[in-house]
């Protein structure tokens, strides 16, 4: 490879899971150097054959991102010592962007007024009423 992206850096382009700073660095270098869109193109007739690296899978199905359930815990700081340090690593170090939208959303909801969460169960009650039937 002509550049100083690694093959693992290509393969987490591919799939989104890098920090937005080093997804623009790519993407500026792939518009300037025909062979790293070349060895972009080679990655991604691999995946095509259904040739995968170990870590092209761990990364492709997130097998370290914790789930929606864990990072709520994460924001009210109820998680042991251990798993919050690794959320945050893994969010603030790693710079998973997937565990970061669903941090994000998670502290919007918890930030809504009561008002606005009682409107939106009164909405979904309104819009499910006569759809549902007794025993």
């Amino acid at each position: 490879m002509a550049s100083s992206f690694s093959q693992a850096d290509l393969e987490a382009y591919l799939d989104e899971a890098l920090p937005t700073e080093l997804m623009a660095r790519i993407e500026a270098a792939l518009r300037a150097d025909a062979g790293l869109a070349g060895a972009l193109s080679a990655i991604n007739a691999q995946r095509d054959a259904g040739v995968h690296s170990p870590g092209e899978i761990w990364r492709r199905h997130r097998l370290s991102c914790p789930s929606r359930q864990q990072l709520g815990s994460y924001l009210l700081g109820v998680l042991e010592d251990e798993q919050q340090g690794f959320i945050s690593f893994h969010i603030e170090t790693a710079g998973c962007r997937t565990c970061r939208a669903n941090l994000d959303d998670l502290g919007s909801q918890q930030r809504d007024p009561t008002t606005a969460v009682q409107t939106r169960r009164r909405k979904y009650f309104q819009s499910s009423a006569g759809h549902l039937r007794r025993p």
